[in-house]
Protein backbone atom coordinates (compact mmCIF):
# COMPACT_ATOMS: atom_id res chain seq x y z
CA UNK A 1 0.00 0.00 0.00
CA UNK A 2 1.51 3.50 -0.97
CA UNK A 3 1.99 6.31 1.11
CA UNK A 4 -1.46 8.02 -0.84
CA UNK A 5 -3.33 5.26 -0.31
CA UNK A 6 -2.46 5.23 3.30
CA UNK A 7 -3.75 8.15 4.04
CA UNK A 8 -6.69 7.96 1.36
CA UNK A 9 -7.60 4.90 3.71
CA UNK A 10 -7.16 6.90 7.09
CA UNK A 11 -9.83 10.47 5.89
CA UNK A 12 -12.97 9.27 7.29
CA UNK A 13 -14.86 12.64 6.67
CA UNK A 14 -13.98 15.08 3.81
CA UNK A 15 -15.78 18.12 3.51
CA UNK A 16 -17.82 19.41 0.41
CA UNK A 17 -18.45 23.16 0.22
CA UNK A 18 -20.83 24.84 -2.39
CA UNK A 19 -22.40 28.20 -2.24
CA UNK A 20 -21.23 28.54 1.76
CA UNK A 21 -22.82 25.39 2.16
CA UNK A 22 -21.25 22.74 4.23
CA UNK A 23 -21.75 19.37 4.31
CA UNK A 24 -20.40 16.14 5.11
CA UNK A 25 -19.13 13.22 3.09
CA UNK A 26 -17.88 9.68 3.68
CA UNK A 27 -14.43 9.05 1.41
CA UNK A 28 -13.69 5.80 0.30
CA UNK A 29 -10.99 3.79 0.93
CA UNK A 30 -8.93 3.08 -2.22
CA UNK A 31 -7.26 5.63 -3.79
CA UNK A 32 -9.24 4.52 -7.05
CA UNK A 33 -12.67 4.59 -4.96
CA UNK A 34 -11.74 8.66 -3.79
CA UNK A 35 -10.84 9.64 -7.49
CA UNK A 36 -14.11 8.67 -8.37
CA UNK A 37 -15.77 10.50 -5.10
CA UNK A 38 -14.04 13.33 -6.27
CA UNK A 39 -15.42 13.17 -9.86
CA UNK A 40 -19.21 12.31 -8.29
CA UNK A 41 -18.37 15.56 -6.16
CA UNK A 42 -17.53 17.66 -8.92
CA UNK A 43 -19.96 16.78 -11.23
CA UNK A 44 -22.76 17.45 -8.25
CA UNK A 45 -20.87 20.21 -7.54
CA UNK A 46 -21.21 20.89 -11.28
CA UNK A 47 -25.50 20.80 -11.67
CA UNK A 48 -25.95 22.72 -8.25
CA UNK A 49 -24.14 25.44 -10.60
CA UNK A 50 -25.89 25.34 -13.60
CA UNK A 51 -29.46 25.05 -11.51
CA UNK A 52 -28.57 27.67 -9.65
CA UNK A 53 -27.92 29.44 -12.20
CA UNK A 54 -30.84 28.99 -14.23
CA UNK A 55 -32.61 30.29 -11.40
CA UNK A 56 -30.88 33.12 -11.15
CA UNK A 57 -30.49 34.71 -14.40
CA UNK A 58 -34.63 33.27 -14.89
CA UNK A 59 -36.28 34.42 -12.02
CA UNK A 60 -33.79 36.50 -9.76
CA UNK A 61 -36.42 39.55 -9.84
CA UNK A 62 -39.59 37.42 -9.34
CA UNK A 63 -40.72 36.23 -5.99
CA UNK A 64 -39.56 32.56 -3.87
CA UNK A 65 -42.21 30.69 -5.82
CA UNK A 66 -41.33 31.50 -9.11
CA UNK A 67 -37.45 30.91 -8.49
CA UNK A 68 -38.72 27.28 -7.20
CA UNK A 69 -40.59 27.01 -10.12
CA UNK A 70 -37.90 27.77 -12.55
CA UNK A 71 -35.89 25.21 -10.42
CA UNK A 72 -38.64 22.21 -10.65
CA UNK A 73 -38.82 22.93 -14.87
CA UNK A 74 -34.99 22.31 -15.28
CA UNK A 75 -35.53 18.68 -12.76
CA UNK A 76 -38.47 17.56 -14.48
CA UNK A 77 -36.98 18.01 -17.84
CA UNK A 78 -34.55 15.74 -16.72
CA UNK A 79 -36.37 13.36 -16.13
CA UNK A 80 -38.26 13.35 -19.29
CA UNK A 81 -36.18 11.45 -22.44
CA UNK A 82 -37.03 14.62 -24.60
CA UNK A 83 -34.15 16.09 -23.19
CA UNK A 84 -30.85 15.72 -21.65
CA UNK A 85 -30.94 13.47 -18.47
CA UNK A 86 -28.48 16.10 -16.46
CA UNK A 87 -29.33 19.70 -14.95
CA UNK A 88 -26.24 20.94 -16.90
CA UNK A 89 -27.35 19.23 -19.93
CA UNK A 90 -30.87 20.84 -20.16
CA UNK A 91 -29.62 24.22 -19.25
CA UNK A 92 -26.92 24.18 -21.99
CA UNK A 93 -29.71 22.42 -24.40
CA UNK A 94 -29.22 23.83 -27.85
CA UNK A 95 -26.42 25.73 -27.52
CA UNK A 96 -24.37 26.13 -30.80
CA UNK A 97 -21.25 28.77 -30.73
CA UNK A 98 -22.61 31.73 -32.63
CA UNK A 99 -26.59 31.25 -32.40
CA UNK A 100 -28.79 31.81 -30.23
CA UNK A 101 -31.16 28.61 -30.00
CA UNK A 102 -30.44 27.85 -26.31
CA UNK A 103 -33.47 26.76 -24.46
CA UNK A 104 -32.60 29.31 -21.56
CA UNK A 105 -31.97 32.51 -23.43
CA UNK A 106 -29.17 33.98 -20.98
CA UNK A 107 -27.12 31.26 -21.70
CA UNK A 108 -26.38 32.44 -24.98
CA UNK A 109 -26.99 36.06 -24.81
CA UNK A 110 -23.51 36.90 -25.10
CA UNK A 111 -23.27 38.48 -21.80
CA UNK A 112 -21.33 37.84 -18.25
CA UNK A 113 -22.75 34.92 -16.80
CA UNK A 114 -20.93 35.72 -13.05
CA UNK A 115 -23.57 36.53 -10.74
CA UNK A 116 -23.56 40.11 -9.45
CA UNK A 117 -26.28 40.48 -6.56
CA UNK A 118 -24.44 38.65 -4.63
CA UNK A 119 -28.08 38.20 -2.08
CA UNK A 120 -30.05 36.93 -5.10
CA UNK A 121 -27.06 34.18 -6.14
CA UNK A 122 -26.67 33.04 -2.75
CA UNK A 123 -30.71 32.57 -2.50
CA UNK A 124 -30.88 30.80 -6.20
CA UNK A 125 -27.93 28.35 -4.78
CA UNK A 126 -29.81 27.73 -1.43
CA UNK A 127 -33.00 26.96 -3.87
CA UNK A 128 -30.65 24.25 -6.12
CA UNK A 129 -29.25 22.65 -3.46
CA UNK A 130 -32.67 22.15 -1.23
CA UNK A 131 -34.39 20.72 -4.15
CA UNK A 132 -31.32 18.62 -5.64
CA UNK A 133 -30.05 17.00 -2.38
CA UNK A 134 -33.57 16.75 -0.39
CA UNK A 135 -36.06 17.14 -3.38
CA UNK A 136 -37.99 19.90 -1.51
CA UNK A 137 -40.22 21.89 -2.81
CA UNK A 138 -40.60 19.69 -6.02
CA UNK A 139 -43.67 19.10 -7.84
CA UNK A 140 -44.60 22.90 -7.43
CA UNK A 141 -45.50 22.79 -11.58
CA UNK A 142 -46.95 19.60 -11.49
CA UNK A 143 -44.76 18.40 -13.83
CA UNK A 144 -44.05 21.47 -16.15
CA UNK A 145 -41.55 21.28 -18.67
CA UNK A 146 -41.74 24.56 -20.00
CA UNK A 147 -42.22 28.46 -19.30
CA UNK A 148 -42.09 31.80 -20.58
CA UNK A 149 -41.99 35.27 -19.06
CA UNK A 150 -45.92 36.49 -19.18
CA UNK A 151 -44.68 39.28 -21.36
CA UNK A 152 -44.06 36.95 -24.11
CA UNK A 153 -46.37 34.62 -26.16
CA UNK A 154 -44.10 32.05 -27.94
CA UNK A 155 -45.33 29.70 -30.74
CA UNK A 156 -45.76 26.58 -29.15
CA UNK A 157 -47.07 27.49 -25.91
CA UNK A 158 -50.88 26.15 -27.39
CA UNK A 159 -49.21 22.72 -28.14
CA UNK A 160 -49.12 22.53 -24.35
CA UNK A 161 -51.15 22.10 -21.62
CA UNK A 162 -51.38 25.27 -19.04
CA UNK A 163 -50.43 24.67 -15.68
CA UNK A 164 -50.68 28.18 -14.17
CA UNK A 165 -48.86 31.56 -13.44
CA UNK A 166 -46.26 31.59 -10.79
CA UNK A 167 -44.79 35.13 -10.08
CA UNK A 168 -43.33 36.63 -14.06
CA UNK A 169 -43.75 33.15 -15.65
CA UNK A 170 -46.58 30.88 -17.44
CA UNK A 171 -45.84 26.84 -16.69
CA UNK A 172 -46.94 24.76 -19.37
CA UNK A 173 -46.52 20.50 -19.66
CA UNK A 174 -46.88 18.24 -22.44
CA UNK A 175 -50.45 16.84 -22.91
CA UNK A 176 -51.08 14.06 -21.16
CA UNK A 177 -52.91 11.13 -23.45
Amino acid sequence: MTKNQKIVNSIIMSIFIFGGIIYPVVAKSTADEASQVRADLKQRADELHCLAQNVYYEARGSNLADKISVADVVINRTLDRRYPDTVCGVVQDGYIAGSKTCQFSWYCDGKSDVPVDMDRWMEAQSIAYSMLEFGEYRGITEGATHYHATYVDPFWADSLQMVGRIGAHIYYRWEEK
